[in-house]
């Protein structure tokens, strides 16, 4: 009976969370028009979770494709494939690998950087002060970052694919003696509108999660350093979770 007892309360405080989260959301929603009349705010914010994650991006791409290049190549050689490997590194890169390992990396490099910081006013009285000087912290804090976030995320995924592919058709083409016209004509004709549409939507929805989970834990951090350790770590435990299973459910729903 103590089991089930405390699987029960498990799933009510699960409940309990998700729905202060989903509450949260509104809020920054609602506060969204107010924070677009000063736009700087959210261009400093896309500079800081999308221009200064550039470089793990760009080398994660890379090797990512590299790997794709590799593995792809030895996968299509035993059926005599080796040109479809642009399209199978483009279409794997567009559809899957882009969005989702973009949406990690975003969550351990911008998603930690978000929930520290927050966590870090709350716990030096930052945000009480801003309540007290009847400043809305929503509004002048916390929505700026989480569309900074979410406009990030798409960009930095499309990066990741181009420089994947880049790195695919160095590996095939250049290593593998893979013909480049081959390449490149196999992987216009194998990626369609639809999969790309799909890892735009796929990086959008990541992006609004990871950015909404970030400013979420951070604004609601225990005001102690023990406090904003833990809503750092939520923040990428639960955003790794969480875009795996939004990547799962937009998998089954396009195909």
């Amino acid at each position: 009976m103590n089991v089930i007892k405390e699987l029960w309360q498990s799933l009510l405080d699960s409940l309990v969370g998700l729905g202060a989260v989903v509450r949260f959301f509104f809020r920054l929603v609602i506060s969204i028009p107010a924070v677009l009349l000063r736009f700087d705010l959210v261009v400093a914010q896309v500079w800081n979770a999308g221009a200064l994650s550039l470089v793990i991006i760009m080398l994660s791409g890379l090797f990512v494709g590299m790997v794709l290049g590799l593995q792809g190549f030895q996968l299509l050689q035993r059926f005599g494939s080796e040109e479809a490997l642009g399209a199978a590194a483009a279409v794997g890169l567009v559809k899957e690998l882009g969005p989702v390992v973009t949406a990690l990396l975003f969550a351990g490099r911008a998603g930690t950087a978000l929930a520290s910081e927050l966590g870090l006013m709350r716990a030096t009285d930052q945000l009480s002060a801003m309540e007290m000087m009847a400043v809305d912290p929503i509004k002048r804090v916390v929505t700026p970052r989480f569309l900074g976030g979410a406009i990030a995320m798409p960009l930095l995924a499309a990066i990741f694919s181009l420089i994947g592919i880049y790195g695919a058709q160095l590996i095939g083409v250049q290593i593998m003696g893979v013909d480049s016209g081959s390449f490149w004509s196999q992987m216009r004709g194998g990626v369609d509108l639809a999969d790309i549409n799909e890892g735009i939507v796929k990086s959008i929805v990541f992006g609004v999660a990871c950015s909404l989970i970030a400013v979420y834990e951070g604004y609601h951090a225990t005001p102690t350093a023990a406090g904003v350790g833990r809503a750092t770590t939520r923040t990428v435990v639960t955003s790794a979770v969480v875009v795996l299973f939004f990547d799962y459910l937009l998998t089954a729903a396009f195909l």
